[in-house]
């Protein structure tokens, strides 16, 4: 089994992926899509990254909550900013230390803080070592620092050891 699915959870994403773009569970489309699935990760498998070692499942879904509730909530501050006045809004660079060092951790805290309406990943220092985030509004630099390590870093240290 492991040599037809030798990444099984890949395979199950495109393969539910094909149904939804194709927007139907026709026979031909099951079929096909099930071979997508099974054919493009064996195709491609050799060029795919060894699976990182996640750990405590119990705060990824920690994790996950805060970012969907902070998605939410920022739509609505970045609604509210952008119907106000425009000289209201203070757009910075803000670079974020790091001290997460899995190349994957930062990879997905650089998309959480992309997916978060008005702020987004600019740029990785080539170290590894910070961050660059544009936010739409900055109050106060340390406190958005603080956020991003808080909210996101330090959770994704533990599931990324």
């Amino acid at each position: 089994m492991n040599r037809l699915l030798p990444w099984p959870l890949l395979s199950l994403v495109l393969w539910l992926t094909w149904l939804g773009l194709n927007n139907t569970v026709h026979p031909a489309h099951l079929a096909l899509g099930a071979g997508i699935a099974v054919l493009l990760p064996l195709a491609i498998g050799r060029f795919l990254p060894e699976l990182p070692r996640l750990g405590h499942p119990l705060v990824m879904l920690r994790l996950l909550v805060t970012v969907l509730g902070d998605i939410v909530v920022a739509n609505l501050q970045v609604a509210r900013r952008i119907l106000g006045p425009e000289s209201a809004l203070k757009s910075a660079f803000v670079l974020v230390p790091l001290d997460l060092r899995h190349p994957l951790g930062i990879a997905t805290l650089a998309g959480i803080v992309t997916l978060t309406p008005g702020t987004v990943s600019a740029d990785l220092s080539d170290d590894g070592g910070s961050l660059l985030v544009h936010a739409l509004h900055v109050d106060d630099e340390a406190r958005l620092v603080r956020t991003i390590k808080q909210r996101y870093e330090a959770p994704l240290r533990a599931i990324f050891p």
